[in-house]
């Protein structure tokens, strides 16, 4: 038996990009949660491939999450996914994105989706874009594949519709996300159309948001727990954590669920909670990927019980929470509780599938602790310690990167050489490089 609804579906007023399994644990669940689900209908996009997108519209948008504790799972489905669409799918785009019932528009593109120059601004010479841009002005029914040029073709149709003022609301793990998502889609937009950015400026609310669940890859066995437990076939169900959190700061124009029934919490100051996260979840999770995977482990719960890498993470995170705006006790809290996440065996959450895209992540992650200690005067050993992990994972042919092409260009030859060059697209100078040098010298060792 697959899932099927039996009673109408909420209305449209919110449309995902980037379907996935954080977007379905995440944006998702808490307007599933809501008190006024049943006027808050979600149509989201995949971002690439269309087969996760069909197989969700057979089953009407329905999916099981697997909350999964050390104790057991809890079953339930999640109501609040009404469309799926596949990236290509154009007229859909820009049809609710002409819609003035259509609030909301938020995004799960990961950090590299964003594809920002060194300025913070698009990368307007990306060839992705560049083809985008020269296919949206010779085919008027073409969207865009890109997440930026993809909003801003959306958001013109907007305007040309007449259909108001909406949110846009970025859920990916980068710091000031909104500024971020508001720098490219200008950007693209002022490509695009000249007249548009302005009109943007009036009528479009970029939020910021902090978000935080873990959600592993599904397997072949969590489907069949799924049909055990539940005595139902869902091919895509998602596993996840209890543990949940969104941060959220800005205006909805249009109006929102209210998200925080589910306990989403709305702040005028979210930097502090970004600046938190950013740190001491993500950054261990970058130490451990790369650290545990020299060391031959598999899962987070692995990494994370071997005394090495927990020594290692207390380090990393005594260097992060010195410059976090937090009390001591608050903060020595949230490092029990990511203990207590990390080491939960029932969440299979594998590091090969944290380690990617490292040298943009480990820019946002890491690099501002090591700077912040080298200004202190102190010699950030915790933070060099991560890049010098990253380092030696690149340097043995482990590359899934955005940048793939330039960090096995730059990872290649005598380690001396490799390292000044791999620093380089993290934006540090030539000053770091004996810290990390030491660094993997230990790795190597502690590896051995």
């Amino acid at each position: 038996m697959r899932l099927r609804r039996t009673s109408p579906a909420p209305p449209v007023r919110h449309v995902h990009l980037g379907l996935g399994s954080f977007f379905r644990a995440h944006q998702a669940w808490y307007t599933h949660r809501a008190s006024d689900a049943d006027a808050w209908g979600i149509a989201a996009f995949s971002g690439r491939s269309a087969e996760l997108a069909r197989t969700l519209a057979a089953q009407d948008g329905l999916f099981t999450l697997d909350v999964r504790g050390p104790d057991g799972d809890e079953l339930e489905v999640v109501t609040s996914l009404v469309r799926t669409h596949g990236a290509d799918d154009d007229d859909a785009w820009l049809t609710y994105l002409a819609d003035p019932a259509v609030a909301i528009l938020t995004t799960t593109v990961t950090e590299a989706g964003y594809l920002r120059g060194p300025d913070g601004h698009l990368d307007a010479e990306h060839p992705d874009v560049v083809a985008d841009l020269a296919r949206v002005r010779t085919e008027p029914s073409f969207a865009g594949r890109t997440a930026p040029v993809r909003i801003a073709v959306g958001l013109l149709a907007r305007r040309d519709a007449g259909a108001g003022p909406i949110a846009l609301v970025p859920c990916d793990n980068l710091q000031a996300n909104g500024a971020a998502l508001r720098a490219v889609v200008r950007d693209a937009a002022a490509l695009l159309d000249p007249t548009l950015p302005a009109w943007v400026e009036e009528n479009v609310a970029f939020v910021t948001t902090m978000v935080d669940r873990i959600t592993p890859r599904p397997t072949a066995h969590d489907v069949a727990l799924v049909r055990s437990l539940g005595g139902y076939d869902d091919p895509v169900p998602v596993v996840t954590e209890p543990f949940s959190e969104w941060v959220l700061e800005g205006d909805f124009p249009a109006g929102r669920p209210r998200w925080e029934d589910a306990g989403a919490r709305f702040t005028d100051d979210i930097e502090p909670f970004e600046q938190r996260k950013l740190a001491l979840l993500n950054g261990a999770h970058s130490l451990l990927a790369y650290a545990g995977l020299a060391l031959g482990q598999t899962t987070v719960s692995e990494a994370i019980a071997d005394p090495r890498c927990r020594d290692w993470v207390e380090q990393w995170w005594d260097e992060a929470a010195a410059h976090l705006p937090q009390p001591a006790g608050e903060l020595d809290e949230y490092r029990a509780a990511l203990v207590s996440r990390f080491a939960n065996p029932a969440i299979r959450h594998l590091l090969a599938q944290i380690a990617t895209d490292g040298s943009k992540k480990l820019r946002e992650r890491v690099v501002p602790t090591l700077l912040a200690e080298r200004a202190a005067g102190r010699g950030a050993a915790g933070a060099a310690r991560v890049l010098a992990a990253w380092v030696t994972h690149v340097r043995a042919g482990q590359v899934d990167d955005v940048a793939a092409e330039r960090v096995r260009a730059a990872a290649q030859g005598p380690l001396e050489g490799a390292v000044p060059r791999l620093l380089d697209l993290l934006g540090l100078d030539d000053d770091v490089v004996p810290l990390v040098l030491a660094q993997v010298a230990e790795l190597e060792r502690a590896a051995a």
